[in-house]
């Protein structure tokens, strides 16, 4: 039986919902599909004029046929290799490729390609982008205080993981429990930063307790939305209304993740470890500690009172300079600081006052300093020695404890095999990749389709409970899933099966036959059309330039952005704009900001990182036609291509017109096209002749400008790119 329930919202608006009303209920959405075991069928038999190429084919064809349409053709050549660069590199192809991939007529052509792109070490860079996604990462903290952390190690991690094509199965286990593994490795120990992507609350008066709280249940979330497609996190203060997870078990999870330290450990590169920089640095370290305990002994009291006074002098703008823990060491009261802070402050202050030439001795602990290695650190989740006795927070409330809990799983799915008595984060992790589990290999496969095709199988990719909608081809589904897992877990494996189908190669032409019966596609009588990522817009813009350094992994960096991004956060934030190589890195490596991020990228609907995100929405907004018109990257592109254009040896204009054609989009224009470039190459060629310095600004006149080069030309040839940059085609994947 349901009954129907009223909820009251803040806002004085209500809902109604319709609610399981028993336990019986909630034991009979356990049969639900998504909660059966996978079972691997045959492919259905189909009447074939040669469409099929795989499997994956024959299940989609027998729906068609069923439905009385037929597929689509096989996409053209010039929209196969773009559709294959930007889905497994995130990178357009170069003219060069397309013009390979065009004129290589041998049977196996298609699949050479596909084999070079899984091979590219920016295979890597494109699906870590998407996991980091769901694992949402971003290089700060996060509310409003907001400073900067180093997790960027993570973030590398991950993109090897991709590239040595680590198997799934591992891959979760040493994000969720690297360091408990026998004898773990640095790597899977840095792989552990997964959930230490969390927010973390610096406010002053904050309760540490309710945020690391909030943290874990961040954590659980994670787990159930990004790799069971279940929403836990209904369970934290009541039994889940409709699938069949208690309060109870809510908890057990949260014991799970409750146990944990969470530091920063030192992550020194290969190279680093074999220069001995970590040792060097520790010799140097234990110098300075020798030079410092003569200080404080003889002249604590003078520096002290130094100090402070020094600290009287800071403004915002000034302290935003400094590393965030120090920033927030100055923020606090000189007697509330911690050992930790008053370490931090004192050593930003006396590497202040060397200048003023204070101490001798300070001048000698500064030459020491500036001589250390410098290791990177990165945040990782560390199992405590005695672990922490959870409760579950009867309404969700952390302060109001009801009955212990241990650790555990919910009753619904598989059994949890523990090796010890108290099951550990590794049993846990094991038990999301079992063969056993019917939701993991499920939701990823799903996952992975959708990457590919816009939609999932199941469309509601984060939820596979009894709310989300059931699979249009379940049994598809259930066969990628135990294709997955019999293939070793393979992610490259998987990819290579999906973009070689016949389904996956088809047009995405509208077809008025097909709308006629399927007009949302659900049945893929067609490829799809999809608005590039955020960022693979700007990679794109870059590498029509030529402008992009495929530099792999590192720090974040600091390209252009508008002024005034700062404005209304709390604290000011040190955005130094990167004047080299830095400056065109691929936008994943973008320092991004919680309060504060990156304009072009929110722009084209980035995540804003504080929950995990499993699917990007797709907008399309005038503003985003005005970001590639008039933002600084997207002009700094246009030059350069124009530049680029008319250093190349072409005879003429419509020669100048198609080469810079293709590099935006692969392709050769039509007639039309080409006329109407033309037309507007000639309009503001003449307009830039009467408005010379106009020309001249556009143009970028004593900054990039050659000798000898003609403003004019360069200005008209830069407002052709601009407009290129701006179509509908450059930011879509056909």
């Amino acid at each position: 039986m349901k009954r129907r329930t009223t909820i009251l919202l803040p806002a004085l608006l209500c809902c109604t919902v319709v609610v399981a009303d028993s336990a019986e209920e909630r034991s009979r959405a356990r049969e639900h599909w998504a909660f059966r075991p996978i079972v691997r069928g045959k492919p259905p038999p189909v009447s074939d004029d040669g469409f099929v190429r795989n499997p994956i084919d024959a299940f989609i064809l027998a729906r068609l046929q069923k439905a009385g349409v037929a597929p689509s053709p096989q996409a053209d050549r010039v929209t196969l290799v773009r559709r294959l660069s930007f889905d497994l590199r995130g990178l357009p192809p170069s003219p060069e490729e397309v013009r390979a991939f065009v004129a290589d007529r041998g049977a196996f052509a298609y699949e050479s390609l596909v084999n070079r792109m899984l091979s590219s070490r920016h295979y890597g860079e494109r699906w870590a982008r998407h996991w980091l996604d769901v694992a949402r990462y971003a290089d700060s903290n996060g509310y409003t205080r907001d400073f900067s952390r180093q997790i960027w190690k993570y973030r590398d991690w991950c993109i090897e993981a991709f590239n040595r094509d680590l198997p799934f199965d591992q891959f979760i286990i040493e994000q969720i429990a690297g360091d408990l593994l026998p004898g773990a490795t640095l790597d899977q120990i840095v792989a552990t930063g997964f959930h230490r992507n969390t927010l973390f609350n610096e406010e002053g008066g904050t309760d540490p307790e309710q945020f690391r709280v909030d943290a874990i249940a961040d954590r659980v979330d994670t787990t159930g939305v990004g790799l069971l497609g279940l929403t836990l996190g209904c369970a934290r203060c009541h039994d889940h209304k409709f699938d069949p997870v208690s309060q109870r078990e809510y908890y057990r999870l949260f014991a799970f993740l409750d146990s944990c330290d969470e530091p920063s450990i030192d992550a020194p590169s290969a190279e680093q470890l074999t220069r001995g920089e970590p040792a060097r640095r520790a010799a140097i370290r234990a110098r300075i500690a020798e030079i410092e305990e003569t200080l404080a002994s003889t002249r604590s009291e003078q520096l002290l009172s130094r100090q402070l006074a020094w600290e009287e002098t800071l403004t915002p703008e000034q302290r935003v300079k400094y590393p965030g823990d120090v920033q927030e060491g100055l923020l606090t009261r000189p007697a509330e600081r911690t050992e930790d802070q008053k370490r931090l402050v004192a050593g930003a202050y006396r590497r202040t006052s060397t200048a003023r030439g204070d101490f001798v001795e300070l001048v000698e602990i500064e030459r020491l300093r500036a001589s250390e290695p410098v290791i990177p650190t990165t945040m990782v989740m560390r199992e405590r020695t005695k672990p922490r006795q959870t409760f579950v927070h009867v309404r969700g409330n952390f302060l109001d404890r009801g009955e212990s809990v241990t650790p555990g799983v919910p009753a619904a799915l598989h059994p949890l095999r523990a090796v010890g008595e108290r099951p550990t984060r590794l049993d846990l992790a094991r038990w999301i990749v079992s063969p056993e589990n019917p939701l993991t290999p499920r939701v990823v496969v799903n996952r992975f389709w959708m990457r590919f095709f816009g939609r999932g199988l199941v469309e509601t990719e984060n939820d596979f409970g009894t709310q989300g909608t059931p699979p249009t081809h379940p049994e598809l589904l259930d066969w990628l899933a135990t294709e997955f897992i019999r293939g070793g877990w393979s992610m490259r494996a998987a990819h290579r099966l999906i973009v070689t189908s016949a389904t996956y190669r088809q047009s995405s032409r509208r077809r008025p036959e097909l709308d006629a019966v399927d007009p949302a596609n659900r049945l893929l009588g067609r490829q799809v059309r999809l608005r590039l990522e955020a960022e693979i817009i700007r990679d794109a813009a870059l590498s029509a330039g030529g402008l992009l350094v495929p530099r792999i992994g590192g720090p974040g960096v600091f390209p252009p952005q508008p002024d005034g991004v700062f404005d209304f956060t709390q604290d000011p934030k040190d955005w130094k704009t990167a004047t080299g190589p830095d400056r065109y890195r691929r936008g994943m490596y973008t320092h991004f900001w919680r309060s504060s991020p990156y304009p072009s990228l929110t722009v084209f609907d980035f995540p804003e990182s504080n929950v995990t995100c499993t699917r990007r929405v797709r907008s399309n907004t005038p503003l985003q036609a005005l970001t590639l018109a008039n933002d600084e990257v997207f002009v700094e592109c246009a030059r350069v291509l124009a530049r680029r254009v008319l250093a190349e040896e072409h005879p003429d204009d419509v020669s100048r017109i198609a080469s810079a054609f293709s590099r935006c989009l692969a392709r050769s224009p039509s007639e039309t096209e080409m006329d109407r470039l033309a037309r507007f190459l000639l309009e503001r060629r003449a307009e830039f002749h009467v408005d010379s310095s106009s020309a001249a600004k556009l143009a970028g006149a004593g900054s990039e400008a050659s000798a000898g080069e003609d403003a004019v030309d360069v200005a008209a040839w830069t407002e052709l790119a601009r407009a290129l940059l701006n179509l509908d085609e450059f930011i879509t994947r056909e």
